[in-house]
């Protein structure tokens, strides 16, 4: 969704180990298209196997989690289902900005100006079938369990949260917490960066742990405010949000109007901005469809799967992929955290 609440909310830094022994779901869509995006060639092109098959994000999803893996950290990945209906405008809008974005770099390309390239590329980042697929069967193999969510991934990660079959959802987005996820883990890497966006540079980061507690409790608010601050500000069903109105004058204004959200959507002028009822997207962010059907099988990893998967599919370095495979098979090292969170 990418709300832009992200400033209200309260985090704390943590350690990689501080999530020893702990279940984390994460949010693939969101995980996947990151790793479109940032892992590249220095001309901005996707990373592709001998056929021609983009294998970027499985690259990401290989050496970031088994690295990760190493610290005891189990995964679970959830996949988006069907979207809401008001989901809808914001694909075309999205759609339209990659289109842009490829005509911008078959431009650049033309003009052979590499910094362009790699500046336009990574706004083109789309997942095919196949891309997903791919991506499945590797995580397959990792021995983590996948769940079809019904409907929005980050919703389906929440409930997981929620009913403590995870302990936080782990994504960029601040989706998680208007869904109602008490914990969300940004920034989980471990090379301490992050590529900034639209840009060819990094940021230093470390891994924080969002609280949905913690926020309402600092903002003297409660959920249904936040979701109304979220929708202010705009939610991808309501792209854009009230013109004029930030983080800082939503809040001010939920917390005047208190929970009388029809004057003050009212006051706002809602109906001049969409042609639908801001009760329509309240309800889809409040009452987004989840499921109670889920297992969370953890296997041990199959390196042969592994192999074949990454190696004889997509030409990975065998030596490598399996040198790797190694370490998952060692005990974890006992270090020190700072302690339990959950």
């Amino acid at each position: 969704m990418g709300t832009k609440i992200t400033e209200l909310l309260e985090s704390k830094e943590m350690f990689i180990d501080d999530l020893k022994g702990k279940v984390i779901v994460v949010d693939a869509f969101n995980q996947l298209y990151m790793f479109l995006a940032s892992i590249r060639q220095p001309d901005g092109s996707l990373l592709k196997d001998s056929q021609g098959n983009v294998t970027s994000h499985l690259n990401g999803l290989f050496y970031r989690f088994t690295k990760l893996m190493q610290h005891d950290i189990r995964f679970v990945f959830v996949f988006d289902g069907k979207p809401p209906e008001l989901k809808l405008k914001e694909r075309e809008r999205r759609a339209a900005l990659k289109h842009e974005a490829e005509l911008r770099y078959e431009q650049a390309k033309s003009e052979e100006n590499v910094e362009e390239m790699k500046k336009y590329a990574a706004r083109t980042s789309k997942l095919t079938k196949d891309m997903i697929a791919d991506a499945k069967e590797l995580i397959d193999a990792l021995g983590f369990p996948i769940i079809q969510a019904p409907s929005e991934g980050e919703a389906q990660a929440a409930l997981l949260v929620k009913q403590k079959a995870a302990y936080a959802s782990l994504s960029q987005d601040a989706d998680s917490l208007i869904f109602g996820c008490p914990l969300v883990v940004k920034n989980l890497t471990l090379s301490g960066r992050k590529k900034l966006p639209n840009k060819l540079s990094y940021d230093t980061i470390s891994p924080e742990l969002l609280s949905l507690q913690d926020t309402l409790a600092t903002l003297g608010i409660d959920l249904d405010q936040l979701i109304v601050i979220a929708m202010l500000t705009g939610t991808d069903y309501n792209i854009g949000g009230i013109k004029g109105i930030g983080h800082k004058t939503a809040l001010k204004l939920v917390r005047e109007f208190n929970h009388d959200f029809e004057r003050l959507f009212a006051q706002v002028k809602w109906d001049e901005s969409f042609p639908f009822s801001w009760k329509e997207v309240f309800d889809v962010i409040k009452h987004t469809q989840t499921t109670d059907d889920y297992h969370l099988d953890f296997k041990d990893v199959d390196d042969e799967k592994v192999v074949e998967v990454l190696c004889a599919k997509h030409d990975f370095n065998e030596e490598r992929v399996r040198k790797i495979l190694e370490t998952l098979h060692k005990k974890p090292a006992a270090q020190k955290g700072l302690g339990d969170w959950f």
